[in-house]
């Protein structure tokens, strides 16, 4: 039976969410460590970028402002994701563990089937996403919601997952936002700027999350144990709880001043990565 690190529930803002993810994903590069699965929140909300997504385009700056949202680069590909009241998920793990099939899709499918019994504890009945993505609406391109990829989550047809992944030296970081609560308004502008009606009409229709489908208000540590639980017993592993390594710790600090608090990366424009 493999044994995980699970890394506990708090919430970070968004630049030490992202350099946390990356620090964890180098050492394992570097170390082989064991897999690493962490959930956490945002305080205060941002808007995340996709690592090819121009800046312009996937952030209204404006709103974000003034409305005190955080605007950062991920270091997954991807589209835009207004993280404020969810649940984030995040695992990192060798690309030859052979819980995981060869490839991004196979990966995506087995975390899904966890995410979905996690899900189905809670009484939401969600099911993965099977035919390929089609284009998103017009205007809507910059969202990461508003049209689900191969194997993403869906609750009666309508998006509750968005997730994303990147696979370097030996190693695959994945991660993903799961909805607890959904405000397509105040998504649309963080974004884009938009509130036609089209766009509102079909974020509306084709974005759920878990507020809708149960009959009380879900306390995330509540739902971070189902996560866990869920995992384990899915993949037939033990997950311990753990704090970052010195090794980690130094290098999420380095991430944090040099790399996702600073304009060069996060303004970075699209085709000049790396």
């Amino acid at each position: 039976m493999q044994s995980w690190r699970i890394i506990p529930y708090r919430k970070s803002d968004a630049f030490e969410n992202m350099a946390i993810d990356e620090a964890v994903f180098l050492v394992n590069q570097n170390t082989g460590s064991r897999p690493t699965l962490r959930f956490y929140g945002w305080d205060p909300p941002a808007v995340s970028l996709g690592f090819f997504q121009d800046y312009n385009e996937g952030a209204n700056e404006e709103f974000c402002r003034e409305s005190r949202i955080d605007i950062v680069r991920r270091l997954t590909g991807g589209k835009a994701v207004l993280h404020e009241n969810e649940i984030t998920y995040s695992l990192v793990a060798g690309l030859d563990n052979p819980l995981f099939p060869n490839g991004i899709l196979g990966t995506y499918m087995v975390i899904s089937r966890c995410l979905i019994a996690a899900l189905s504890e809670i009484g939401v009945r969600a099911e993965m996403e099977t035919s390929r993505p089609q284009a998103a609406v017009g205007g809507l391109k910059s969202f990461c919601f508003s049209m689900p990829s191969q194997y993403e989550l869906l609750v009666g047809g309508r998006k509750i997952c968005g997730s994303a992944q990147v696979r370097s030296s030996g190693s695959f970081l994945q991660h993903g936002s799961l909805l607890l609560e959904y405000d397509p308004v105040r998504t649309c502008k963080a974004i884009s700027n938009s509130g036609k009606t089209d766009h509102l009409l079909h974020m509306t229709e084709s974005v759920t999350s878990i507020g809708e489908h149960v009959p009380t208000r879900l306390e995330p540590g509540e739902f971070c144990s189902v996560l866990k639980s869920a995992f384990e017993r899915c993949l037939g592993v033990k997950i311990e709880e753990d704090s970052l390594a010195p090794e980690e710790e130094d290098l999420k600090r380095k991430l944090v001043e040099e790399k996702y608090s600073r304009d060069s990366w996060n303004r970075m424009p699209a085709g000049r990565f790396r």
